[in-house]
This record gives structure tokens, sequence and C-alpha cells, in this order.
């Protein structure tokens, strides 16, 4: 027999597999999919998922998203933008960092809000969605790259977030590589006395937290809290438990 851990590495490159199959028109063909959702604008707000930033490093990966998000907004296509992600592997809040960066790019502040408790791709969309629902906020999108939004599509399901939308980004409509790199004093956005996921937590943990584990626990919490004070019926929906029932709150600043 295969040892444990082999056996894991096989069920994970199977899924892998399978994962990118499924979803290869979207990957390989990323126009066609922003072509069919833009016909749903202008949505009340994006969301766009945060990455780790170095100090004087704007990496390409956050220059990329920042600039889909101002193009979206710009072009009317979303109303708001909402930046997402915790100082996770480095001392600055991804979500910060970003929010900053647009607004030096001219989004102005009161359409700027952050979401400072993600530290995983999936917590990104899960926070954000449940800060959109507390601004009142109905139609929702997730903008970044479509290797992220193709990943993303499976938490939709496991989340029960049916109603969110993936705008991925055409890299041939911003340009990437010509636009400059504004010159950004992000200090505001980093984290004193920081500790890297790394080292709070071991590879297995964090693997799992990439899977969603902690947001369904604090779903299960929910539902059961709801159920313990009497708030709700038998005949609910676990959509309606899981996110109308004493919703959580993400950190939040309007930027």
């Amino acid at each position: 027999m295969f040892p444990s851990f082999l056996k894991i590495l096989f069920v994970f490159c199977v899924l892998a597999t399978t994962t990118l199959l499924s979803g290869c028109s979207s990957f390989f063909n990323p126009e066609k999919q922003y072509a069919s959702v833009v016909k749903d604008a202008p949505f009340d707000v994006i969301i766009v998922p945060g990455f780790p930033h170095e100090k004087n490093n704007w990496s390409i990966v956050v220059k990329s998203r920042v600039y889909w998000a101002v193009y979206l907004y710009q072009k009317g296509i979303t109303k708001n933008i909402i930046f997402s992600g915790a100082a996770v592997y480095t001392p600055y809040v991804e979500g910060e960092v970003m929010a900053l960066y647009a607004k030096q790019l001219g989004v102005p502040s009161n359409h700027i809000f952050i979401e400072t408790k993600a530290e995983h791709s999936c917590e990104n969309l899960f926070y954000s969605y449940q800060l959109a629902k507390q601004k009142r906020f109905h139609s929702i999108a997730v903008a970044t790259d479509a290797v992220q939004c193709n990943l993303l599509k499976k938490f939709r399901r496991k989340f029960h977030l049916y109603d969110i939308k993936f705008i991925p980004i055409i890299y041939d409509d911003i340009k990437i590589n010509e636009k400059p790199n504004p010159s950004l004093n992000v200090d505001t956005a980093c984290v004193r006395d920081f500790i890297s996921i790394r080292k709070r937590e071991n590879f297995l943990k964090r693997y799992r937290g990439t899977q969603g584990l902690k947001v369904k626990q604090l779903m299960r919490k929910n539902r059961q809290q709801c159920f313990q004070e009497g708030n709700v019926s038998v005949k609910q929906s676990k959509l309606e438990l899981s996110h109308n029932c004493n919703p959580m709150i993400s950190f939040l600043r309007i930027y």
C-alpha cells in the first residue's frame, strides 16, 4: 500500500486536474467569460482578493488586480470595490495596501471598502460577501485573474453564495506592462508584532484553511447559535441560517 502522504498527494492531483478540466473553457477563454458577465453590469461592488506585499515591491499580481479593479470602476462596470486580505505571510495588510494604491490611482475613498480578516482566497470570498451584504450591496462580483476565478467557483457552491459573479482579468485591456508604479508609502498598512501564518499554523492546518475549514466551522457555529436562541424555524434553509442570523462581522474600515 502507498504511504498515507502519497495517497493524499494522489487525491490532490486528481482533484486539481478535475477542477482544471471542468473549468477549462473559462480558464482558457477569459474574454468569453468577461463578455457574458458584464451584461449584468453595473455591479454594486466587486471583491478583489489580496496577495502578500513586500516592502518597496509592488508585485505584478497585486498590480494587475488593483489596475483591473480601477479599470472596472472607471468603465462603470462596478460602483464600489472591496479589497480583501489580512497580514498573512508579510506584515502588510493586503486589503489596506491595495486600497492605498487604488486611491492613488483615482478611485474615490467613499467607494473603497476594506476587509482585513481573510487569510485564504476562500475567506476573501466569504468575508467580503458578508461585508457586501452588511453594506446592503446586492449585485456582487469577484474581480481577479482567470485562474483564481476558476478556483473560487467551487467555494461559491460550498458556501452557498450563488449570486456571486466572476470577472476575470483581461490583460490586453489594462496593458499592465505599460502601467506606472505609483510612488506610495504603505507603512500605515504594516502590522506591529507581526507573526507569519507559517509560524502560527502547521502545513496541514494552512491547507485545510485553503479548503474553507474555518469558514465552514463559523457557518456551523452560527447555525447552532441561531437554533439555541430560537431565532429561526426548522424550515429555514441552510443558506438563511448561515448568512442571515447573527452575521459575522469582518474588521472593516472605509478608507
